[in-house]
């Protein structure tokens, strides 16, 4: 028997690049990989970098079910941001494509490789407008007035 299926979040950025033909290449990406199923995502939308600098993000959030553990989703998501160029040489560094794991179903979790529900997400627009777009249950109206000063626009 199988493992139970689980609903998980995820948030997608690029601001190196063709950013938008990364999202779409990493959402390919996410239909590929075993143990996961795209059931929503998003609109795509422009940002601007929070506590760093560089070009624009564009940025999308993806609802699926998973078989995978929270660490096995995690490392599938990492699995693609590597496949797409993804370097760490610094904290909030301009990036060709992140992936970020959100949400995992009902678990609240906290390791030195994965804390969930993500500890900033609250605090960015551009990842509550998206999720607010596909999922407006998880998204209080007033987490979004919130993060209103942030510069955020459809794609």
């Amino acid at each position: 028997m199988g493992r139970a299926e689980v609903t998980a979040y995820v948030g997608l950025g690029a601001n190196l690049g063709d950013a938008a033909h990364t999202l779409r290449s990493a959402l390919q990406s996410l239909d590929s990989t075993l143990g996961i199923q795209r059931i929503k995502t998003s609109g795509f939308y422009r940002t601007a970098p929070i506590d760093s600098s560089g070009p624009d993000y564009i940025n999308a959030v993806v609802e699926l079910t998973t078989t995978l553990t929270a660490p096995g989703l995690l490392i599938a998501l990492q699995a693609i941001e590597n496949r797409a160029g993804r370097e760490r040489p610094y904290r909030n560094a301009p990036r060709t494509l992140d992936i970020d794991l959100l949400l995992y179903g009902s678990a609240s979790m906290e390791s030195a490789e994965l804390t969930v529900p993500h500890p900033r997400m609250w605090e960015r627009a551009f990842v509550l407008f998206p999720l607010a777009e596909i999922s407006p249950e998880h998204v209080p109206q007033q987490v979004l007035k919130n993060v209103g000063d942030q510069r955020i626009t459809p794609e």
